[in-house]
């Protein structure tokens, strides 16, 4: 049984009033997100626009996690290397460990994909194409820790969780409504 299977499950088997809860949750997933957890709750009998809200609550409270956190410790990371660049400047010692890190290939695929969109695109591209590549999650993150600000991230991300959701929660409650 995968995760969407289980999701689905879950929605089927919990009240009414607990079903939306079950989507926001399955919307903070990577590779499920808004768009995916959308279809979940639909296809569990919540009306669209209940299941749509649900899934795009649930994707950007993760997605805003991400970028405060990934913010928060490129600015320790930033701070520290001054704060040390400072002290040798002014005579003193920093001692530093070098720790290597094998990447891999998975991540220096996504990472270099990443890389590619941003060079080309620019922030709004990468968050309004960057569901077709990868995770919402993964964008979001990789903006902010390029030092893209807190503010810029999260509104581009929460326009194309809109977006992006809410043509999938279109899609499939149309082909739903035919169906029945």
């Amino acid at each position: 049984m995968n995760l969407i299977e289980i999701f689905q499950n879950w929605v089927a088997q919990v009240p009414d009033l607990v079903q939306p809860l079950i989507v926001a949750l399955a919307g903070a997933i990577p590779f499920i997100e808004g768009e995916g957890a959308a279809g979940i709750g639909i296809i569990g009998g919540i009306p669209p626009v209940i299941a749509a809200i649900a899934a795009m609550v649930g994707n950007f409270v993760c997605v805003a996690v991400l970028v405060l956190a990934s913010s928060g410790a490129r600015s320790a990371i930033v701070n520290r290397t001054r704060a040390g660049e400072s002290a040798v400047a002014a005579g003193g010692t920093v001692t530093e460990t070098a720790v290597e890190t094998a990447e891999s290939d998975r991540k220096a695929a996504r990472r270099a994909k990443f890389q590619r969109a941003f060079e080309r695109y620019g922030v709004p591209g990468v968050s309004l194409l960057g569901p077709l590549l990868l995770p919402t999650h993964f964008t979001a993150t990789m903006l902010a820790a390029a030092g893209v600000g807190k503010a810029r991230v999260l509104f581009w991300q929460g326009l194309a969780i809109i977006g992006w959701t809410t043509i999938v929660a279109v899609i499939v409650g149309s082909a739903v409504y035919a169906i029945r």
